[in-house]
């Protein structure tokens, strides 16, 4: 055919234009979807000043709808024509100092929602975009496309919001409806993809896509690679679990080495740095640091263009060779690539959604209902309602917790069966008609009839323990309470109401099917809770709050010393983070100690490296203010000492003296902190290096003043560390953790993508008891989130049979985004309660009147 003869350049810049196309002409049904959202907007709840800022935009941008679409095209086909706009081009690079400038706050404010905009679309054109970019590739005959290329999601998002600004819509404006706009624009690009990769293979270009090109491989982190045995010819052995995705872990023809260290698009960010590199490690990491080495021609404004292969090289490096490939592009959407994101913002709208279409519905038949969830509470309930409640709430606690009085013709029923009997439903029905009958406002009998509604949800949900669905009955007159005088029960998902059901119902939800059900401990809290909340009654959300803070702190107690299948993993979990964070405050003060010190590059990494986490082992085991503490901080005294030039024939001698016990110190040091009997062997002969250099006076001589002071901190180290709280602890700082494994506790130590910002930050907001769905090591286990470490830089998962899965916070955040470890409930449990009371809703409005 005619065209497959075309020159590749010019079926490129087709597909180019023919995307551009697309976009164009669905644009304008685009934008009529985002007004329509914003007129739907306008309509739900939300606070007085929200609601008239949305009105105010839904004046505005029907009129400049218009310019803003024509504007957009206009740039479109600037950027296809390779002019972009120079107002919001990159900026000239800065080459010297009085190049530099400020960047204003504007300026960081469009960024930030570019790339927001430009993560939604590749959340849902992620597999259409991987297959148009293999194709370009295969066209331009280049690894990568350009940063501006308008194929990229952050250039069409680029030219979005920079026509919605020249049209005359503010930033402002923007945010009220980004929402929709990533939604709807996320749709748009999808569809624009889809249809070129069609045109493109109706063209012959790539009808079998393969993404093999894009795997990264990791330039040489570590030792040369062992040389192939005969007959492997080029290829690395093997293959490894790439975050839930099998990658080949060798190069392909012509490759010289395995790639267990290789970075694919969507595949595990790399551990963070190995606990106990080789001496040549610490050598390239120290040559690195001072600019000796290092990636050639990399800056502060390219940077980013290698921090794939960097980060490849921070894990646990085996010798790959270099597939002509070197990693470029945005490092987050290189990794995101073939992975989504569960979607967690979409939850909360959704969850809003839903508590929006309920207060539409209800208003259609009861309009005050409307006006009172914004504006201003409820007047109390009429003295007969109030009676009745307090009626019902005596019926329920004897129908579930009988006294000793009865006896006789009164049965005694199990909380099992008073909970699933089919003539509970039919109770609960007669009470709420009991109820209404007392109310005197038809806001009060719709407020009776959805709370009704959401309990009998609550009530039938199997996943829930008998146990525990027992107490939630008691709850509903409670909540029937706080619904009637504060409506925004119904209007926010963050009421103390609803947040105390949503915690207690998530930490019982997880139990598989067969097993005994909720521990006696948590039932016995869940307990308590609902009969303080019963005991104050006229105290609104207060006492709700109240006893949600109490829960969360029994949580921590709880998985710590009741749960037996948490508590052995959070012992050796709270140990972890101890040593951990020892070894990073031993690692501070040792760089500031040493910092203007002359001391050999070998010895200066071993103390940062190696004898800092022999500091925090011995200080966790011993104390920190014990003699084998003591004698480690000795050590290092004594190591700084020798490693300092000896020029008399007096400190020869002692040096000579000190040396043979000091090096068994050091053994018994390291053998102390688990370091592999050949990484030992390796420190030695490297120490022995630096110490004979320094014997021969080849080093430079510590002057005998700071010398004196170095020891005098050293003694007193421990007064020196920096408080926990003063240290921002980055990803860099913590270490491979897999040196902690045992049979009660695995840790995960690869595995998952590259996180976002936004993803990394979530976890840090898991809730403790939450159950998820985790897929590790070709196993998919419900765990439940059992501990988090003081800062949150280490979270503990526990399955049923009491297995400890640790995380870092960033391999924790790596797992999130790839999908790995997904919450087993999407959507909280009043959320779903009300989304099956409005469809009962839905089916018949009638009944919030009678």
């Amino acid at each position: 055919m005619a065209s497959a003869a075309a020159p590749s350049s010019v079926l490129a810049a087709q597909a180019r234009r023919l995307y551009c196309d697309q976009v164009s002409r669905s644009l304008n049904r685009t934008v009529r979807a985002v007004i329509d959202r914003l007129r739907e907007q306008c309509t739900q709840v939300g606070p007085p000043d929200l609601m008239l800022k949305r009105r105010d935009l839904l004046v505005d941008l029907p009129r400049q709808a218009g310019n803003w679409q024509q504007l957009f095209v206009a740039q479109l086909a600037a950027v296809l024509a390779g002019r972009p706009n120079p107002a919001h081009g990159s900026r000239p690079v800065a080459t010297q100092v009085g190049d530099l400038a400020l960047v204003d706050d504007s300026t960081i404010d469009l960024e930030i929602l570019v790339s927001r905009m430009a993560l939604a679309m590749m959340d849902k054109a992620s597999w259409e975009f991987s297959d148009l970019r293999y194709r370009m590739s295969a066209l331009d005959r280049r690894d990568e496309m350009e940063p501006q290329d308008i194929l990229r999601p952050h250039a069409l998002a680029r030219a979005a919001v920079d026509s919605w600004r020249t049209a005359g819509l503010s930033v402002e404006h923007w945010r009220l409806v980004q929402a929709p706009l990533h939604e709807e624009f996320a749709g748009l690009v999808h569809e624009a993809y889809h249809e070129t990769n069609r045109w493109l293979i109706g063209q012959g270009v790539c009808p079998e896509v393969n993404l093999r090109q894009f795997i990264r491989r990791s330039r040489d982190a570590g030792p040369p690679p062992v040389a192939p045995v005969a007959g492997g010819g080029g290829a690395g052995g093997g293959s490894h679990s790439t975050g839930g995705m099998r990658a080949s872990a060798g190069g392909s023809g012509g490759g010289s080495g395995g790639g267990g260290g290789s970075v694919v698009p969507g595949a595990p960010v790399a551990a963070s740095g190995e606990r106990f590199p080789s001496p040549p490690s610490l050598q390239a990491r120290a040559d690195a640091a001072s600019g000796a080495g290092g990636y050639q021609g990399m800056t502060p404004q390219n940077a980013h263009q290698y921090a794939p292969t960097v980060m490849a090289g921070l894990g646990k490096a085996a010798g790959g060779g270099d597939a002509g490939l070197t990693g470029r592009g945005d490092v987050q959407e290189e990794t995101r690539m073939m992975t989504r994101s569960p979607g967690l913002l979409r939850s909360i709208e959704q969850a809003e959604a839903v508590l929006g279409r309920l207060n539409r519905l209800v208003s259609r038949q009861v309009p005050d209902f409307y006006s009172s969830t914004i504006a201003q509470p409820h007047p109390p309930a009429s003295p007969g309602l109030r009676a009745a409640i307090n009626e019902v709430q005596a019926a329920v606690q004897h129908r579930f917790e009988p006294g000793p009085d009865a006896q006789g013709n009164v049965p005694v029923l199990s909380q099992s069966v008073a909970v699933s009997t089919p003539g509970l439903l039919q109770e609960l029905q007669a009470r709420k008609a009991a109820l209404k009958q007392a109310a005197t406002t038809p806001v009060e009998r719709a407020t009776i009839e959805v709370v009704a509604l959401m309990f009998q949800s609550l009530l039938t949900e199997e996943r829930i323990p008998a146990a525990v669905r027992v107490w939630f009955a008691r709850l509903q007159m409670p909540v029937l309470r706080v619904a009637i005088a504060e409506p925004d029960f119904f209007a926010t998902i963050d009421h103390p109401a609803r947040k105390l059901i949503d915690r207690m119902g998530a930490c019982v939800m997880g139990f598989e099917a067969g097993s005994a059900g909720v521990s006696e401990p948590m039932e016995r809290e869940i307990k308590r809770v609902v009969q303080v909340v019963e005991a104050y009654p006229d105290t609104g959300r207060r006492v709700f709050q109240t006893v949600l803070t109490e829960f969360e702190r029994f949580l921590e107690d709880y998985f710590k010393s009741a749960h037996l299948a948490a508590s052995k993993g959070v012992s050796l979990a709270q140990q972890i983070e101890q040593r951990e964070t020892l070894a990073i405050q031993y690692t501070i003060e040792l760089r500031k100690m040493l910092n203007e010190v002359p001391v050999h590059d070998g010895v200066r990494e071993f103390l940062f490296h190696v004898w800092a986490d022999v500091l925090a082992t011995t200080a966790v085991k011993a104390g920190q203010a014990s003699e084998p503490t003591k004698a480690m901080r000795k050590a290092a005294a004594d190591l700084i000492w020798l490693a300092s030039a000896k020029v008399s024939r007096e400190e020869r001698s002692e040096a000579i003296r000190r040396l043979s016990p000091l090096l068994k110190k050091l053994r018994e040091g390291m053998v102390s902190a688990g370091v592999p009997v050949p990484r030992q062997d390796e420190y030695i002969q490297a120490l022995n290096n630096a110490l004979q250099a320094a014997f021969s006076a080849r080093t430079a001589a510590i002057p005998t003043e700071r010398l004196n002071e170095l020891m005098m901190q050293l003694e007193t180290l421990e007064d020196m560390l920096p408080d926990v709280d003063n240290i921002e602890i980055d990803e860099s700082m913590v270490r491979d953790l897999s040196g902690h494994e045992t049979k009660d506790l695995e840790v995960v130590a690869e595995g998952g993508s590259m996180p976002t910002p936004a993803m990394v930050a979530w976890c840090g907001n898991l809730s403790v008891g939450s159950w998820f769905r985790l897929d590790y090591r070709d196993t998919v286990a419900n765990v439940q989130l059992a501990w988090q470490g003081s800062r949150k830089q280490f979270n503990l998962f526990v399955s049923p049979q009491g297995r400890g899965i640790l995380f870092q916070k960033h391999r924790l955040a790596a797992f999130l985004q790839a999908g790995l470890l997904v919450p087993v409930e999407e959507e909280s449990l009043t959320v779903r309660a009300t989304r099956d009371a409005l469809a009962k809703l839905d089916a018949d409005p009638g009944r919030l009147l009678h």
